[in-house]
């Protein structure tokens, strides 16, 4: 305390006690002030107002590097590989009857008009269904945001193509204009709004902007809420519009490719330099004597410069090309990608150094990330778009839905991404058993996180067998074939000297 606060409080410690209180309060928020060193750029905009003035070009850079930049195009890969997998998003109807068991029998039929819609499910049937998913995620994470537009029964000029009239249009999300607002009728960056904020519509134009002889009608096709999805990645309460994945590397990711370009050159540059002649001391030369002109030395392995003149010497140029910081730069910057993509550092720089644990530690926590996202798209995509299916089933009489069935749970079902893949399938397994006997997973759940259905494994597995046990084959997958035996009687009941694993090896444990 100076003698300022010293004398202040000898005369009024009220006073002085205040002074002291904002002095802490000013301290405690002293990174809120700018000095030498803070060069802080605060934006409180609204998430509108920022996604508006960026949008469009964030959108626009993104697929720049995605068709420029092999980094930006894995991590990309990655991510869809990661959320959407190969086949797609799977799904196990659960609808359940009115005493809350499965209804296999309405599930069975829901099962089977699906594999006739997977084949035709969008309007322009270049994509089946897994195909048509991973083009929507891929879009879904690259520019942010796209549409979808569900139609169902008869359409003028639309054949669905399969036996549920049910079809969807994927749309790209630069038919939603981005200047497109009018306060008066709710409508943000196209799209219309209640006062709520729930969407009501989407204001469509009827040509992408990119197409030559573009103009924006802002007379734009209305179409409700009720027939399209706006899947989009926001990090705003109430953001209209959603931005891309690459947003906050998209500078990293450029100035990567720029360094990593400006190495290739000077890689090759150094490649082509080959040597140089040094003719004396620089006081002795002359200039070039007249046969000089023609003297050419080809480069070979193992060739010696026997013409040489008085005084002269071969000398190399050392580029130092490749630089040798190259790859440590190049991978730190790697790994800082793969923190602001939610991507895994060795999947996106195909570097798979390190142990078992290491290994395990960084996919954990990526598939964390992972599964996070599939939540999303099941949510923004998956689940509304089986909800369609389900009720145009229905309402085309391929379903009937029965008597027993409860009608809150028609559209119910179970949906899973990619399963965590095993880096040790042996420990894995062991680790998976073992939790299987001690009660603290069930079989179904194991076949779940493998991205199967257990009643189809049940159906196969027990098929399998009856066949093999009719053609009298041996097989030694099938426990009820195992010829170990055990060599002394079985210990008798209550006994507690064998253990569940104990007994499965034959062995006895002795006091």
């Amino acid at each position: 305390m100076g003698f300022l606060e010293s004398s202040i409080k000898a005369i009024s410690p009220q006073w002085a006690y205040r002074r002291e209180q904002y002095r802490q309060a000013l301290a405690a928020y002293e990174a809120a002030t700018p000095g030498r060193l803070r060069k802080h750029a605060a934006d409180n905009a609204s998430g509108d107002a920022v996604v508006g003035r960026a949008g469009t070009a964030l959108r626009g850079y993104a697929r720049q590097l995605e068709q420029n930049y092999d980094i930006a195009k894995g991590v990309l890969d990655v991510l869809v590989n990661n959320t959407i997998g190969a086949s797609g998003i799977t799904r196990e109807p659960l609808p359940r009857k009115k005493d809350g068991t499965i209804h296999e029998e309405f599930a069975i039929v829901l099962l089977a008009l699906w594999q006739d819609y997977i084949h035709k499910p969008e309007v322009t049937w270049e994509h089946d269904y897994p195909s048509a998913e991973r083009l929507a995620a891929r879009t879904w994470f690259r520019d942010g945001e796209l549409l979808v537009q569900m139609l169902e029964g008869r359409v003028a000029g639309l054949d669905h193509g399969t036996m549920v009239p049910f079809s969807f249009e994927l749309i790209e999300a630069d038919l939603l204009p981005f200047d497109l607002n009018d306060d008066n009728r709710g409508i943000t960056q196209g799209v219309e709004r209640n006062a709520w904020g729930r969407s009501r519509a989407f204001h469509i134009t009827r040509h992408h902007p990119g197409d030559s002889g573009y103009r924006l009608n802002f007379n734009a096709k209305r179409v409700s809420a009720d027939n399209m999805l706006h899947p989009k990645m926001v990090s705003r309460i109430r953001q209209a519009r959603g931005v891309s994945v690459f947003a906050s590397v998209m500078r990293r990711l450029e100035d990567l490719k720029d360094y990593e370009e400006s190495e290739r050159i000077a890689a090759r540059v150094a490649a082509a330099l080959t040597g140089y002649i040094k003719k004396g001391m620089a006081e002795n030369y002359s200039g070039p004597d007249a046969g000089d002109t023609d003297r050419n030395f080809k480069m070979k392995p193992g060739m010696v410069f026997d013409g040489l003149q008085e005084g002269e010497e071969v000398g190399t140029i050392d580029s130092n090309r490749p630089s040798s910081l190259l790859t440590p730069f190049h991978d730190a910057m790697l790994r800082f990608t793969a923190t602001g993509t939610g991507t895994g550092y060795s999947s996106i720089s195909r570097n798979y150094n390190g142990t078992y644990s290491a290994q395990r530690q960084e996919l954990v926590e990526g598939w964390g990330h992972y599964q996070t996202l599939s939540n999303l798209w099941i949510a923004q995509f998956e689940r509304p778009t089986w909800g369609r299916f389900v009720n145009m089933c229905i309402a085309s009489g391929l379903a009937p839905v029965p008597n027993d069935l409860d009608l809150t749970t028609v559209t119910v079902a179970d949906f899973r991404g990619p399963a965590m893949p095993w880096i040790d399938p042996e420990k894995e397994a062991k680790a998976n058993r073992l939790l299987e006997r001690c009660g603290y997973k069930a079989p179904q759940q194991i076949i779940r996180e493998r991205n199967g259905s257990p009643k189809d494994v049940m159906d196969q597995i027990a098929k399998w067998r009856s066949e093999a046990h009719q053609r009298q084959l041996v097989f030694e997958s099938d426990p009820a074939n195992d010829k170990s035996t055990p060599t002394e009687s079985p210990a008798p009941s209550g006994d507690s000297s064998l253990s569940d694993e104990e007994n499965d090896d034959g062995k006895k444990e002795t006091s």
